[in-house]
């Protein structure tokens, strides 16, 4: 069995979709796999799905969102999930899946063994898993999911995974020298990402390092603009460190 959260939502037997369409059985499964193998308390599920003031029923209807989950899995031996896959423990309820059945855990480590290459300077190596890591994101996490509070703080950590990944996968590029083939994407990155500063100063350095130095000083200009008009502060020290290089004409 195959579960993906980095994207939509997607339980898979062999090949064949079993996602369960109910609203409040993908919250519950979706908590769940973001905390896979670890129990998840009875509260924390019914404050995820009722908020502070879960209904008097909250607690069976909580079973029954679990029996469900339990006979989908099964595809009709509930009694294997109760004992193997989705267990019962005090307190709450815990779903065990192994590391390479569901896409976080294979991108958390495709993620640390990038990591680690590049600190080794193997950067061909560090590039192509980090690479691996990023294409198994199909969309925003948890996209088609309802999320309450434990939910969407999942979602915007695993996004800011996926932004540090990047990160990591175009540092080793450009230590490879790929400036000019970074442009396109960091372009796109600095337009989805408006804020980010890294992605601005790294496509500064890749326009001026491809002999586009005049438009990596409108780049300059335009996120000064964006910052100071949105958020009232200058650009970093480190940006504002490079332009002051491009002027003089110093190398960067």
């Amino acid at each position: 069995m195959e579960f993906k959260i980095l994207g939509g939502l997607e339980v898979a037997d062999h090949g064949r979709l079993i996602t369960p369409t109910a609203p409040k059985q993908r919250t519950v499964l979706a908590l769940l796999l973001v905390s896979s193998n670890d129990v998840v308390s009875t509260g924390t599920l019914m404050e995820e799905l009722w908020g502070e003031h879960p209904p008097q029923s909250a607690q069976t209807t909580l079973q029954t969102y679990i029996y469900q989950l339990r006979k989908l899995l099964g595809l009709g031996d509930g009694a294997w999930v109760t004992e193997n896959l989705l267990l019962t423990r005090h307190g709450g309820y815990r779903l065990t899946v192994p590391d390479e059945r569901i896409d976080l855990a294979r991108f958390e480590h495709l993620t640390a063994d990038g990591r680690a290459a590049l600190e080794r300077s193997e950067l061909e190596k560090a590039s192509e898993l980090l690479q691996q890591a990023l294409e198994l994101w199909r969309g925003p996490a948890l996209v088609d999911v309802t999320t309450g509070p434990h939910l969407e703080m999942y979602r915007v950590k695993l996004e800011e995974a996926r932004i540090r990944a990047t990160e990591l996968r175009i540092e080793c590029d450009m230590q490879m020298g790929r400036h000019h083939e970074l442009i396109g994407e960091l372009k796109k990155l600095t337009l989805t990402h408006r804020l980010n500063e890294w992605f601005h100063y790294k496509l500064m350095v890749a326009l001026s390092r491809s002999g586009r130095r005049h438009e990596a000083l409108e780049e300059y200009q335009k996120l000064r603009r964006l910052l100071v008009d949105e958020l009232g502060v200058e650009p970093n020290p480190c940006i504002r460190s490079l332009q002051h290089k491009m002027l003089t004409s110093e190398a960067v």
